[in-house]
């Protein structure tokens, strides 16, 4: 039976997010964007970044925004031409696709993958919660966090040394954009896992029954 990606990942389906915010606290500081990408296989089993999905979110009735946070990620909360919705609309826009995802690979719920995953999540069940959505596709706790896998692979945990250590281009005047982080995100979550596929392929066809590295090596 071939490999598939339901039974990869234990009936989840890994999804790339990362948000921009107008702070640190889900609670009272602004969701300002979000992003996301479905992670495909293929037939041979090698994980692909899919399709990214990208809303410009308005800042909730309320909402605190830090002028240090916004300097940092460059964001004008109140420009015209962010045509920003609101929150219940942006989560909308991102759930959508999520959930023909899940069900297209015969998965029973959306994990979120991010760097330093527990932020993203954090901010997303905030959210989630401030609009009463009651089909919320992604696991409420649980997901795979590239700053962990990043520093196993490399002994790297930000996610420009990190995507430097797996031979990935990086661009700094793109970086702290949502769309962008999520692709970068997405592309060194798929390198990781297919290379560990293919170290432990070799180890299999070697006979020695493990790798011979504890590195992973530049795709």
């Amino acid at each position: 039976m071939p490999l598939t990606i339901d039974r990869r990942f234990r009936g989840f389906l890994p999804v790339v997010v990362d948000v921009e915010t107008g702070g640190f606290d889900a609670h009272t500081d602004a969701l300002l964007e979000i992003a996301a990408v479905v992670i495909e296989m293929d037939e041979n089993g090698v994980l692909h970044p899919g399709e990214a999905h990208f809303v410009h979110v308005e800042p909730f009735p309320g909402a605190n925004l830090d002028p240090k946070a916004l300097a940092f990620t460059g964001i004008d909360p109140h420009h015209p031409f962010r045509f920003a919705k609101p929150e219940k609309d942006a989560l909308e826009t991102i759930f959508k696709p999520v959930r023909q995802a899940v069900k297209a690979s015969n998965c029973n719920r959306a994990v979120l993958v991010g760097h330093n995953a527990f932020f993203d999540l954090g901010f997303l069940n905030a959210a989630v919660e401030r609009t009463g959505i009651k089909r919320n596709p992604f696991h409420p706790f649980s997901t795979f966090d590239t700053v962990s896998l990043a520093g196993l692979a490399y002994g790297e945990t930000v996610l420009a040394k990190a995507a430097a250590a797996a031979g990935m281009d990086w661009d700094n005047g793109e970086a702290h954009s949502a769309l962008y982080d999520t692709r970068k995100t997405a592309e060194l979550f798929c390198i990781i896992v297919n290379r560990w596929r293919e170290l432990t392929l070799l180890a299999g066809n070697s006979g020695s029954g493990k790798a011979t590295s504890t590195e992973l090596p530049p795709a």
